[in-house]
């Protein structure tokens, strides 16, 4: 089973991946590919495998892209994707945990399979992640406020309920307290 762990940006999807990583380590990670720039405290093969884009373009003439994502940045485009490299073995009954957004979320389960994949879907009210992600850029050598509020902005077309309600998602996670979105996470993957 693929766990889809997706949501709004400064939502805290990766502080409760991490937290969700070290409560199941059995899940496998499936690390995704983007082309732009790596930030302070990333490690390449970590969050991301970073690659450029004639990398990307390789790969989609390979036919090795699952989904991939294009977000037309105040710098320019980054792409985002996850490409079918191997780490995906669904005929081994492993777990796997994954990362991403909606689009990302509906590409997956679209290529995997519905029946391969349970979307985790993690909800925080816009007061609480505006403050989230204006502290965690300010952390940055050099701030992008402008980028920030870009995704902000695109987050909330992106994530509307329509397109939600499109996709299935009935189940949502919502991450006030950290601790208590893990721990109900944790019990609903037990099912």
């Amino acid at each position: 089973m693929i766990y889809y762990l997706f949501g709004k940006s400064a939502s805290g999807k990766d502080t409760i991946y991490k937290k969700l990583k070290e409560l199941k380590p059995e899940w496998r990670e499936i690390t995704p590919y983007t082309t732009r720039p790596i930030r302070e405290g990333e490690t390449e093969g970590v969050e991301y495998h970073f690659v450029s884009n004639e990398q990307m373009d390789q790969f989609k003439r390979d036919g090795k892209i699952i989904e991939e994502r294009i977000y037309q940045t105040v710098y320019g485009p980054w792409r985002y994707g996850t490409v079918d490299d191997g780490q995906i073995q669904l005929s081994d009954n492993s777990d796997y945990l994954m990362i991403g957004v909606l689009e990302s979320y509906i590409n997956t389960r679209d290529y995997v399979g519905e029946e391969n994949i349970t979307p985790i879907y993690i909800e925080v009210p816009d007061d609480i992640r505006l403050e989230r992600a204006k502290r965690r850029e300010m952390q940055e050598k050099n701030p992008k406020l402008d980028e920030m509020m870009r995704r902000f902005e695109a987050d909330n077309r992106d994530f509307s309920e329509e397109k939600l309600e499109k996709a299935g998602i009935r189940k949502r996670y919502r991450n006030i307290f950290i601790e208590e979105c893990v721990d109900e996470i944790i019990k609903d993957t037990r099912k």
